[in-house]
């Protein structure tokens, strides 16, 4: 099964309530008696008056891939509901993408962009859906980059996140996705105080063929960063990725440690850490973006990997991630297997999120 695949079948309880959410708004379409209201300045236009906008033909009549690839052929859409996108119906769009964690200013902004020029135009589901995808790539595009690769070597990867974001499972499979693509690597098992974390990270390692250094439990985390750098230099490794422990926003004393971590690496190469990686936990929702704010303050966070995104219906704070600060959204990750974890794509990840199998 492709990554895409994955992300639409995995999707299904975000994608399952805006699609729940669009259904229902629709279907409250007014009675042709009634006028919809409009904005200042706009004619109101009823259900008896025919769409200022004609719809193409042939798009109606066409499966786009997607639907063929996943054997759905397209209802006709002159049998689809639709409504009339007036004043009523936008605050209820906006409502809905609130409610999927797009926080309200970025909600906000995706509905008015997707009203621009189409008030008082009888609009279905799948068509909605359509254009909601496409302002939703339009914001993630920008920051949809692939982890970046430098000559210096070793690059420093630094992994950082709270308690149970994935920090440990991600390095795992960027370790081996790097090694399989011919880049020698050395993990650091910097959660000194997780048996069970570097446990893990061992495991990884073994599957990869990536060495992984580790310090007794309780030892300084810094101490062992500084020393996997020199390993890392002496054997001439491409990439090196140390963990972190979970670093919970409320405790100054467990950030500055992390920030001992930093200053201590400098001391071997100036430039390091090269990447500092904020691992997320989707189903988290809105503190995502609290978590965000901190490690920028603490970290200097180059980027960002979102994982668990098949356990949540709350998809939709990757978008107010990206909308809000326009960091590099460099993976997103759907589980626990080695393919489970995969570059960003913001177009097939919009069209997942809103159960989108047509492109509009």
């Amino acid at each position: 099964m492709s990554f895409f695949n994955k992300l639409k079948s995995r999707l299904t309880r975000s994608s399952s309530r805006l699609d729940e959410g669009l259904t229902a708004i629709v279907s409250e379409a007014e009675t042709p008696q009634e006028a919809p209201s409009a904005r200042p300045g706009t004619a109101a236009v009823s259900l008896a008056t025919p769409a200022p906008v004609a719809e193409p033909a042939a798009d109606a009549a066409r499966p786009g891939l997607l639907g063929r690839l996943l054997g759905r052929e397209a209802a006709p859409q002159a049998e689809a509901p639709r409504r009339v996108l007036d004043d009523a119906m936008l605050e209820r769009l906006e409502e809905l993408l609130i409610q999927s964690d797009m926080g309200v200013e970025t909600a906000l902004r995706v509905a008015a962009n997707l009203a621009e020029g189409r008030m008082g135009r009888r609009l279905s589901v799948a068509e909605i859906k359509g254009l909601m995808a496409a302002e939703i790539t339009r914001i993630m595009e920008p920051v949809a980059r692939p982890l970046p690769i430098y000559p210096k070597k070793p690059q420093v990867v630094l992994v950082v996140g709270v308690n149970g974001s994935g920090k440990t499972t991600t390095i795992g499979k960027l370790a081996s996705q790097f090694r399989a693509a011919g880049k020698s690597v050395v993990i650091a098992a910097g959660d000194t105080f997780r048996a069970a974390a570097v446990e893990q990270l061992q495991v990884w390692g073994q599957r990869a063929g990536v060495p992984v250094m580790t310090a007794p439990e309780g030892s300084d985390p810094a101490s062992l960063a500084f020393d996997a750098m020199t390993r890392a230099e002496a054997e001439g490794a491409d990439l090196l990725l140390i963990d972190t422990a979970g670093r919970l926003q409320n405790r100054a004393d467990l950030m500055e440690e992390l920030a001992k971590i930093v200053r201590v690496i400098r001391k071997k190469d100036p430039s390091a850490p090269h990447n500092t990686l904020l691992v997320l936990d989707a189903t988290t929702g809105q503190n995502a973006l609290n978590q965000v704010e901190t490690f920028r303050k603490l970290a200097d966070v180059s980027g960002l990997v979102m994982t668990k995104l098949d356990g949540t219906a709350r998809g939709g704070v990757l978008v107010a991630l990206a909308d809000r600060f326009g960091l590099p959204i460099h993976a997103i990750g759907l589980g626990e297997q080695i393919d489970d974890l995969a570059p960003f794509d913001p177009a097939e990840f919009a069209r997942a999120l809103v159960g989108d199998t047509e492109t509009v």
